[in-house]
């Protein structure tokens, strides 16, 4: 009778034959777990980024939303400002073998999008990495006009310098009853205060003032009017010409700080808390 079993030879081999096809098959299943949990991070963080624009441009809860980006996680946050307390945030961790580790946005670690157009003065990129390997990682890129795509290389305007001639920014506030618009050019200590009301039409749902105003022995003309005018909010518009010849400029509405100008021509938003990130067109 033949015996069926396994002689010990035989057995040796078997098992030596599983440990090499385990050690093939071990590292290719790890790379890929780990390029799946690099992609799954970085499709996710371009997911919030689309809903914090959608949920702008719906004006839920009339506001802004941004997202805030950390070593370990980013934040879906509502408003202009990031505070790591609020009820209103949504936190995202990413896989313990990733990292974000570079974030070269214009806000900082975060960026905000435009309840006018969707779009947004924190435009950069985000890089998402395994924490064991920098050479393996996704790059995002946010563009001026909001678009977010996955890259190795940056969108062609994503570099461009946005022309602050053409501001426009929102203050969540009704500024019918406002009294003083005040310019303040903090480079020659020189402020020029306007009477709003002297410039809004007749029914208070439109303000319009231009003129040519004289700065450190240069003219500059300069144009500021609201594209809407609402019981809860005012989108301005700021025109001045040839912006990089001219000093700083702070905006200021009855000691509201709107909106600030570098001496580079960098706009940022003031410091009133109702004042939201400005567009530059």
């Amino acid at each position: 009778m033949k015996n069926l079993g396994f002689t010990l030879i035989e057995l040796v081999v078997v098992i030596a034959i599983a440990v090499l096809l385990l050690g093939i098959v071990l590292p290719n299943f790890n790379f890929f777990q780990r390029q799946s949990a690099l992609e799954s991070a970085a499709q996710e963080a371009i997911g919030v980024l689309r809903l914090a624009q959608n949920k702008t441009l719906s004006s839920e809860g009339a506001s802004s939303f941004g997202v805030y980006f950390e070593s370990n996680k980013f934040t879906l946050f509502k408003g202009t400002t990031f505070y790591p307390s609020s009820p209103d945030n949504i936190v995202y961790n990413i896989n313990s073998s990733l990292k974000i580790s570079d974030v070269n946005l214009g806000g900082g670690n975060f960026l905000v999008f435009s309840r006018l157009s969707g779009e947004t003065a924190d435009y950069g990129s985000i890089k998402i990495e395994e924490a064991n390997n920098s050479a393996r990682n996704k790059i995002i890129f946010v563009d001026s006009s909001g678009n977010v795509s996955l890259g190795s290389s940056p969108p062609s305007d994503l570099s461009r310098k946005s022309d602050s001639r053409h501001t426009e920014f929102s203050f969540s506030q009704n500024t019918a009853n406002a009294t003083t618009l005040k310019l303040y050019w903090p480079g020659n200590d020189v402020t020029k205060n306007i009477d709003y009301q002297s410039y809004l039409n007749s029914d208070k749902t439109a303000f319009s003032w231009a003129e040519t105003v004289s700065i450190g022995g240069s003219d500059q003309d300069l144009e500021i009017h609201t594209h809407s005018l609402t019981s809860s909010n005012t989108v301005f518009c700021v025109l001045r010409d040839h912006q990089d010849k001219y000093p700083g400029l702070n905006i200021y509405l009855d000691n509201q700080n709107l909106l600030n100008y570098s001496y580079t021509g960098t706009t940022t938003k003031g410091t009133s808390v109702w004042a939201e990130n400005p567009t530059n067109l």
